[in-house]
C-alpha cells in the first residue's frame, strides 16, 4: 500500500506534460473535489483502500488542517500494517488488539515513543473509529470507555514548558544572533549571514505580538497596511486562517515591531524580490497573481489556476498565501511579508535553519563578558512568545494592584475586575481555549528555585553552616555525646 497527499498543482503540470486539455482538467477537478493536502491510500493495484480514503475525504471536507490530516494518515496506515501482520483488518480489530498496538509504539517498536506522543497516536485512532461507528461500518468502539475518558490516551495532564527570555537574552539573540552585531553593539565585520535585518524583524514580532511561527511567518504586506510605500504605526492582524485550530482572534503589532520592518522592507526585501523574478515569472501558472486589492485593502482579486476569483486576506490559508504574488507592472511581488530566495515564503524547516545559524553564533560568543547566560538547548521562536506572555501578565498584575491601592478605584465594580483580569486578557492575546492553559505560566512568574536558594543562602551566611550540616540538623543526625559501654 502507498499513501500519497493530493496536490492540484502538480496534477496541472503532469496534464501540460500529458497534453491534456485544460478544460478536461477542469472538468476533472470540478467532478472529484478534493481540497489540497487530502490523503489517499492506495492498494498494490493503485485502487483507494477502503473505508479508509473515505474518512480521509471527510475530514477534508470538514476543513481539518492538511499537517493534522498528514499526521493522522501514517497513525492508521502503522496501525494497519499491525493488525496485518497478525491476519486482521480495522474493522475486525478487538480491544486487545488496539491495546497491543500501544503497547508496540510505546515499547517494541524499531523508534519507540514516548506518551505525549502516542496521545497523538491515540487522537487519530480515536476520530478514525468514530467516523467508523457513525456511519455504520461497526457497531462500536473496539476498545471500552475507561471511567470518564473513551480515548485511549494516557489521560495525564502534562506540564506546559514555558522557557522564556530575559531582556539581555532576548537582545543577545536579537542582535548578535539573528543580526550580525557583537556583544558589545559592534558590527562584526566577519558575519556572513544573510538578511539580518529580516531575521531581526521577525524577532521584534515574535516578540511583541505573542504570534505562533505559523502567523507571524506568514503575514501578507495588506495586513499590515504596507502597501504602495506606506507604513502605519501599528497594526491589528486577524489571525483566523493561520491560527492554531484556526481559532479566531486579533494580534496587536506594536509600533517598535513595525520600526524594526523598516531596514527590511528598504534595503534586503527589493533585493530579494529582483531576483527571484525569474523564477517567479517561469512558474506564474502555479501562482495567485494578484491584479488589485479591493474593499479598503481587506480583498484581493487576481488570477488563481487560468479563473479570476476574489479572495478575503483573513480567510486565505498558508497554502494560498506562500503562491500570492501582486503584478506591479514592473515584476511580480510577493504578497507575503516575510520571503527568500526564490521569492517564497519560508518554509517551518527554513526557519530553523536561520535558527540555527543564530545559535551557532551565540555559542561563538559564549565567552565574551558581554554574553549573558545562555540554556543549555537552542532557543526556539516559540520561546518568544512564551517571553510575551510572562512579560505582559506581570505588567497587567502590577497595573491591577495598582489600581486596588489607589483612591479612586476605576475596577473597584465586579465586571472592571472580570474585564480587566490579567489571566483573561493574556489567555485572549495568546489564543488560548482555556484559561487553565494560560494559568500555568504563573508559576514561572517567580523562579520558585530561587527563593529556596536564597533562603538557605541566608541561613549560611547566618550561622556559618554548611548545606550538610544543615541537612543534618534538620534529620536530626547530629552526633550526640553517648556514654561508654562497659
Amino acid at each position: 500500500m502507498q499513501l500519497y497527499f493530493t496536490n492540484k498543482r502538480k496534477v496541472w503540470k503532469v496534464g501540460e506534460v500529458a497534453g491534456l486539455p485544460y478544460a478536461e482538467l477542469a472538468e476533472l477537478f470540478e467532478r472529484r473535489r478534493l481540497p489540497a493536502g487530502t490523503p489517499i491510500l492506495l492498494d498494490e493495484a493503485m485502487r483507494p483502500v477502503e473505508p479508509v480514503s473515505t474518512w480521509f475525504r471527510s475530514m477534508a471536507l470538514d476543513r481539518m488542517d492538511a499537517k493534522t490530516m498528514k499526521s493522522y494518515a501514517y497513525t492508521i496506515l502503522m496501525l494497519l500494517h499491525f493488525l496485518m501482520a497478525r491476519g486482521l483488518d480495522l474493522l475486525s480489530a478487538t480491544e486487545t488488539d488496539i491495546k497491543e498496538f500501544r503497547l508496540w509504539r510505546l515499547e517494541q517498536d524499531t523508534e519507540t515513543v514516548e506518551e505525549v506522543s502516542f496521545d497523538r497516536d491515540s487522537a487519530a485512532v480515536g476520530t478514525f473509529y468514530k467516523f467508523l461507528k457513525d456511519n455504520g461500518y461497526i457497531a462500536h468502539r473496539p476498545w471500552r470507555s475507561a471511567g470518564k475518558r473513551e480515548s485511549l490516551g494516557s489521560g495525564i495532564s502534562r506540564d506546559l514548558r514555558v522557557r522564556h527570555m530575559e531582556l539581555e537574552q532576548y537582545l543577545f539573540l536579537r542582535d548578535v544572533g539573528f543580526g550580525g552585531l557583537t556583544p558589545s553593539a559592534e558590527l562584526d565585520e566577519s558575519f556572513g549571514g544573510w538578511w539580518p535585518h529580516r531575521n531581526r524583524a521577525t524577532s521584534e514580532i515574535a516578540l511583541m505580538s505573542g504570534m505562533r511561527i505559523q502567523e507571524w511567518s506568514t503575514l501578507l504586506l495588506p495586513e499590515l497596511g504596507l502597501e504602495e510605500g506606506r507604513r502605519p504605526p501599528t497594526a491589528d492582524v486577524d489571525l483566523a486562517a493561520c491560527a492554531k485550530y484556526k481559532r479566531p482572534r486579533t494580534a496587536y503589532v506594536a509600533m517598535d515591531a513595525m520600526e524594526l520592518l523598516d531596514p527590511y522592507l528598504l534595503l534586503e526585501r527589493p533585493e530579494i524580490v529582483a531576483k527571484a523574478q525569474r523564477a517567479l515569472r517561469r512558474g506564474s501558472r502555479d501562482l495567485f497573481v494578484v491584479q488589485r486589492l479591493e474593499a479598503d485593502g481587506t480583498k484581493v482579486r487576481g488570477v488563481l489556476e487560468g479563473v479570476t476569483v476574489v479572495r478575503s486576506i483573513k480567510d486565505m490559508d498558508p497554502g494560498l498565501r506562500r503562491i500570492a504574488v501582486r503584478e506591479t507592472g514592473d515584476g511580480l511581488d510577493p504578497l507575503a511579508v516575510f520571503i527568500g530566495q526564490g521569492g517564497r515564503m519560508l518554509t517551518p524547516s527554513g526557519w530553523d535553519r536561520v535558527r540555527w545559524r543564530a545559535w551557532d553564533r551565540m555559542k561563538a560568543w559564549a565567552a565574551d563578558e558581554a554574553t549573558p547566560v545562555m540554556p543549555r538547548q537552542c532557543w526556539l521562536y516559540h520561546d518568544l512568545r512564551h517571553t510575551f506572555a510572562l512579560r505582559l501578565l506581570i505588567f497587567l498584575t502590577r497595573e491591577a494592584l495598582n489600581d486596588l491601592k489607589a483612591e479612586e478605584l476605576p475596577m473597584s465594580t465586579l465586571l472592571d475586575h472580570m474585564v480587566g483580569n490579567p489571566l483573561l486578557v493574556v489567555q485572549q492575546r495568546l489564543g488560548h481555549a482555556r484559561p487553565s492553559t494560560t494559568y500555568r505560566y504563573i508559576r514561572y512568574l517567580k523562579d520558585p528555585m530561587r527563593e529556596v536558594d536564597d533562603a538557605f543562602r541566608e541561613w549560611t551566611a547566618a550561622g556559618g553552616a554548611s548545606y550538610v550540616t544543615i541537612a543534618r540538623h534538620m534529620l536530626d543526625l547530629e552526633e550526640h555525646t553517648r556514654a561508654p559501654q562497659r
